[in-house]
């Protein structure tokens, strides 16, 4: 494979909870006029698939490098249908409906897909007031829960907590949840598209029929667990050669980190994973192996896990959203005891231990 950082096209949903803030915060271009809720960064889902945009593997898909390169591309020894990461932006403009995804156990029995959908949200932007509902209040009965899908009083099972800029949220499958209103996100997430709602209405705003919404809930209420609470996180900081690494969750499917750079960063050589870089500030310069390539504000790139070494090259200060798929002990663990952080804040980043 030749390596260099892959940048890729991105898929657009335009679900009625967005508006136009993915263009006008984060400067994306090249997005269809009207709502743009969500761009799929970073995707191999089906037909979703990305199309590499730059250097010789220009126009190939995701999909068909990550099948000939599997070590070199995603990490050694890894192999798997799909890349493994799904990164996005997200505009909740307006409050997302009520959902959850299937975690793998229900994926594969129920829907023969071969993983669910654990994900992340790390805060871009949000206004005064904005707030997640996530998880289920204590002691609420399915019954409860129906009647208040019914009668879309949401706040009465679900508990509600504020959000701000910089905050992490990690939701395991099978995990109800809902942000927003004036909310903008990066979120990271297994590869996966499968979901259920409690909502009498559809992503694009229409309205159900009486029987199609009743079925819906019943099938929510028949993933739904309770074995997790999210909760907003402020994540952990590290101190990287003069920059900083906070760390916002870790899991066995992926850890996001959000890296603040006040001066150049040399990322060393990690054959055992690949990384994704996602830009939400000034533009960097990705040098390697004698080449370079630009990231601006609202793009992404693959690093590949078999680049000897990146070294990212900064004017002005920079934020980049980076995920990768982790050891847990060597990648996140082991620095954090090592910087003094206590097991318990550890743990507080997601499914760690």
């Amino acid at each position: 494979m030749v390596l260099y950082p892959l940048k890729l096209s991105f898929h657009v949903r335009q679900y009625a909870f967005g508006e136009r803030l993915i263009p006008d915060m984060l400067g994306k271009e090249d997005v269809p006029d009207g709502v743009v809720a969500e761009t799929w960064e970073i995707s191999d889902y089906k037909d979703t698939s990305a199309t590499i945009t730059n250097g010789v593997y220009e126009g190939e898909s995701l999909r068909g490098i990550t099948q000939r390169f599997p070590d070199e591309l995603v990490g050694q020894g890894w192999r798997g249908p799909h890349f493994p990461l799904l990164g996005k932006f997200l505009d909740a403009s307006h409050m997302l409906p009520v959902h959850l995804h299937a975690d793998d156990e229900t994926a594969q029995k129920k829907y023969g897909e071969p993983n669910g959908k654990t994900e992340a949200w790390h805060i871009l932007w949000a206004a005064e007031g904005a707030s997640i509902l996530a998880g289920i209040k204590e002691g609420v009965s399915d019954e409860a829960l129906r009647r208040a899908f019914l009668a879309q009083d949401y706040d009465a099972v679900m508990p509600r907590m504020p959000i701000k800029a910089g905050d992490t949220v990690y939701v395991p499958g099978c995990i109800l949840h809902s942000f927003g209103p004036d909310t903008l996100i990066f979120e990271i997430q297994q590869t996966s598209d499968l979901g259920s709602d409690v909502m009498p209405h559809d992503l694009y705003g229409n309205a159900l029929s009486t029987e199609r919404w009743h079925a819906n809930i019943d099938e929510t209420l028949d993933e739904l667990k309770r074995d997790y609470q999210p909760r907003p996180n402020a994540g952990l900081k590290l101190d990287m050669n003069g920059n900083t690494r906070t760390i916002g969750c870790a899991s066995p499917y992926f850890v996001l980190e959000r890296w603040s750079l006040s001066k150049s960063h040399q990322e060393p050589a990690h054959p055992w994973r690949c990384l994704t870089l996602s830009n939400v500030g000034n533009p960097v310069r990705l040098s390697f192996d004698g080449a370079t390539e630009t990231l601006n504000k609202g793009e992404s790139c693959i690093v590949p896990a078999a680049l000897a070494g990146l070294s990212i090259e900064v004017e002005d200060n920079a934020d980049l959203i980076a995920c990768y798929v982790p050891d847990l002990f060597n990648d996140v663990i082991k620095p954090l005891r090592a910087a003094g952080y206590a097991e318990d804040a550890i743990a507080s980043l997601g499914d760690v231990f």
